[in-house]
């Protein structure tokens, strides 16, 4: 699906210095660089990781790395990893990408001279085409947060260290999925018409929007409601951001079981215990159950207010929420841990050691 181009090594190094050298040429004999040029250095990068994972580039990734040591090796192969999971993912459902935009968010600098370590957040927005529609544009953004070391090396800056939580890392292979069959199926759906919904189901997604953290639009603020408790540090705050969008959006009641008074019941907050308590109640039930390959048809049933819960090693480990659907009809979600927005519903977790709830929101 990518056209791979493939660079020569001195290409490359003289592409990323003429870009990357004009940010720091003259300031070592200064002293600290200003956080201004660190923070186009550090755009600057992102914008190249995703240009190498855009066009399939493993050459261009491994110049952004420092990979003498340890961390800085198993940051590079995570890349490539997600790299390589993204083009399946794009066979898989018969699209192409055809940008990847990465909007930064600098929150903390610190360092000296040569080596730095910045803490960023960064909105990124995928665009895609379906293969016999590519006059269709899909976008969707994900949420991310970063801590990320970066070192002047023979007049390069690289990444020395990264970390972040990866809205891909449960799910990194997909190559034990029959592809073909499934490509076939989506292909041969057309978009769906969901302007008959509930006003409650409209402004359970406005919600769903309006609070989507990093993955929101930059310019919108990248923010959580400040009325709750951010669950992240917990374990995750996907089921209770889940939980807002229905109290505060759906307009549904709370209850001793299901509530929020300064926390958040089990219900409330925990994967499991929400999806339990919402199908227990009745006030919601199963579409379907299974592996992807099992329930993927039965994704175009879902309405946005409905809910996916993500089933791994037989625990639920993440929920997240209906807001829409693409151009051909798939269905795409809100979540937050990480933070999604309008992201279509499997990407990162569609492999055979993962099954899905599909859950039908009753309004």
């Amino acid at each position: 699906m990518y056209r791979f181009k493939s660079f020569r090594l001195i290409s490359i190094l003289t592409a990323i210095f003429l870009i990357l050298s004009s940010f720091f040429r003259g300031y070592v004999a200064y002293g600290s660089i200003e956080n201004d040029e660190i923070k186009k250095i550090i755009k600057q990068i992102f914008v190249l990781k995703s240009r190498a994972i855009l066009e399939q580039d493993e050459e261009l990734m491994d110049l952004i790395y420092d990979r003498s040591k340890k961390v800085g090796q198993w940051a590079f192969e995570y890349e490539v990893k997600k790299m390589k999971y993204i083009k399946n993912w794009s066979e898989k459902q018969g699209v192409t990408f055809t940008s990847i935009t990465p909007n930064i968010e600098i929150k903390r600098i610190r360092g000296k001279d040569d080596q730095y370590s910045v803490y960023a957040l960064c909105s990124t927005e995928y665009k895609y085409v379906y293969e016999d529609n590519k006059d269709v544009d899909n976008n969707f953004r994900i949420g991310t947060y970063h801590i990320i070391n970066i070192k002047n090396i023979n007049g390069v800056w690289t990444i020395i260290k990264e970390w972040y939580t990866d809205p891909f890392a449960d799910s990194l292979n997909l190559e034990n999925i029959k592809v073909d069959s499934i490509k076939e199926y989506i292909l041969a759906q057309g978009s769906r018409d969901l302007s008959n919904i509930s006003k409650r189901r409209i402004d359970a997604v406005a919600y769903a929007d309006k609070y989507s953290g990093a993955a929101n639009d930059i310019s919108q603020g990248l923010v959580y409601n400040i009325k709750y408790k951010n669950m992240n540090p917990q374990g995750g705050d996907c089921a209770n951001f889940a939980s807002q969008i229905l109290f505060e959006g759906g307009k549904f009641k709370k209850n001793k079981t299901w509530n929020y008074d300064r926390d958040g019941s089990r219900a409330w907050a925990n994967a499991q215990g929400f999806k339990d308590y919402w199908v227990g109640s009745g006030r919601a039930s199963v579409i379907a159950y299974g592996t992807y390959d099992k329930v993927f048809k039965a994704s175009y049933k879902l309405l946005p207010g409905d809910f996916v819960a993500y089933v791994k090693k037989g625990r639920i480990t993440h929920i997240s929420v209906v807001t829409g659907s693409d151009s051909k009809g798939y269905a795409l979600v809100n979540c937050h841990n990480t933070d999604r927005h309008r992201v279509p519903w499997d990407l990162g977790w569609s492999n055979k050691s993962i099954k899905f709830y599909l859950v039908r929101v009753h309004f």
